[in-house]
This record gives C-alpha cells, structure tokens and sequence, in this order.
C-alpha cells in the first residue's frame, strides 16, 4: 500500500499564501498601493506577505479575500484534487484570529461551484468579527455553545445546531461556553464569479433561532 501524503512536509501557509496572493494581484492588475486602499491592510504588510515574511492571521486573508473577490482556498489552497485524499488535523496548520482557530481540510469543486470545508474551534477570548467576504458560510456546532451574530441578528447554537447566512454581511462568532468545536462550510454558489467582478446571490432563507425545546 502506498504511503499517505504527509500534511506537515507540505507547504506553509505564509508560503502558499505569498505565491496566490502574488498571482491574484497580477491577474487583476492591481498596484500594491491599490490592494492596501481595497482590503484596508498596509502596504508594507502586504509586500511582506507577497514575499512570504509575514504572519497571516484570519482577518487578513479573509479581507484580502473581499478585496480580491476571490476564494478563501485560492489564497491558501495547494492540495492536488483527486484520489483518496486523508486529511490529519493534527498535522495542519492553524489559521489564527482574534477569536477563532481555523484548519483548512479540503477544497471541493463541483461544476461551477466551490466548497471549502475547515475545522472551527471558536476559542472564547474574545468575538470573531468579519466586515464580510464572498460565499455563503454555513456552521455546524458539534460542542459547545455559539452565539452568531448576522447583520444585527443574533442567534444561539447548541451541538448538532446549525446556521447559514450570507458571508457579505457583517458576522460575527462568540463562545458561549469555551471552547466551541465546529464544522464550517464555505459555499461559492452558481452565479458568483469569483473572477474580481460582483455579482448578486440567490438570497438565503432567513436566519432564524432553533425551534423551542418542547
């Protein structure tokens, strides 16, 4: 039987990082100084992230992925598809935020459409905040206990709960009971070109609490 792939013999994030956010960039003729002014992120810190001697943190990617209108996984993805593909947790790397932990494990592609599967450990410390990015997110608490907060609307989740939403408006995550282990699901959608050019999502049902215990 051949071996598995080790995950930990693979690039880096900082690296895998430096060489798509480069090739984002070029591809849409963006100027260093026009990427800072799109995704709020200094100028400096993103020539240092291009040469892969920065440090990136959940924030950054995810505003670099609104400012490019791009896939969070085709800034970090480098995994060939195909096959029989094991994933250890254990051996990947951690994507860190002011208040979540993030592992990405897999990129699934279906047509025209793009799914990014993480493992989520929402820690406590402090809220997990994001201004929005392109695709739909959806959550799945396994245990613990998670307030998401969605535009204004806030919802609480126990294990085995789950909530989608439209990850362009602003959302936020926050631990209930630390820390909460969950399974997010990123969605790009039939009809959302993730090629720098907006375009409108079938909208979502409403974000709406679970059903009252009976």
């Amino acid at each position: 039987m051949d071996a598995l792939p080790n995950a930990a013999t693979e690039p880096s994030i900082r690296d895998m990082l430096a060489v798509n956010l480069r090739a984002a960039r070029a591809a849409r003729g963006l100027s260093l100084s026009e990427l800072s002014r799109r995704s709020g992120i200094g100028k400096a810190t993103l020539s240092q992230l291009e040469a892969g001697t920065g440090n990136p943190t959940i924030e950054t990617v995810f505003s670099l992925s609104r400012a490019l209108e791009v896939a969070i996984s085709d800034l970090l993805d480098h995994r060939p598809r195909g096959g029989l593909t094991v994933v250890r947790g254990a051996d990947v790397e951690v994507l860190r935020g002011e208040g979540v932990d993030l592992r990405p494990l897999r990129r699934i592609e279906d047509g025209t459409s793009v799914f990014e599967v993480y493992d989520q450990v929402v820690r406590g410390d402090a809220p997990q905040r994001s201004q929005g990015h392109v695709g739909v997110e959806h959550t799945v608490v396994q245990t613990g206990e998670l307030r998401v907060e969605v535009a204004g609307r806030t919802v609480d989740l126990g294990p085995g709960d789950y909530v989608a939403f439209d990850a362009r408006e602003p959302h936020s995550y926050t631990a209930l009971t630390a820390p909460v282990h969950s399974v997010l699901l990123l969605q790009y959608r039939d009809g959302e070109k993730l090629d720098g050019r907006p375009h409108p999502l079938t909208p979502l049902p409403p974000l709406t609490p679970p059903a009252p215990a009976t």
